[in-house]
C-alpha cells in the first residue's frame, strides 16, 4: 500500500487496517517458523506496511490535539 492510499483513509478506517495487517503478519511469521514461506520479502513487505500505517495514523493524531 503507497503512502498516498494511507493517507487518503480516516483514522477509524486506518487503525482497522492496521489491526488486520498485524494479525497478517503474525500469521506469515508463524507460517515461515512452521514451513519457510517461498517468498520471505513478504514478512518484510508487512512490516514496512504497518510502520507506514503507523507512521501515518501518529501524524494523524499529532495534527487533532
Amino acid at each position: 500500500m503507497k503512502m498516498s492510499e494511507i493517507r487518503e483513509l480516516p483514522a477509524k478506517d486506518l487503525r482497522e487496517r492496521l489491526e488486520s495487517e498485524v494479525a497478517a503478519l503474525n500469521q506469515l511469521k508463524m507460517n515461515h517458523a512452521i514451513s519457510p514461506l517461498e517468498d520471505s520479502s513478504k514478512i518484510r513487505k508487512a512490516r514496512k506496511n504497518i510502520a507506514r500505517m503507523l507512521t501515518v495514523l501518529s501524524q494523524i493524531e499529532n495534527q487533532n490535539k
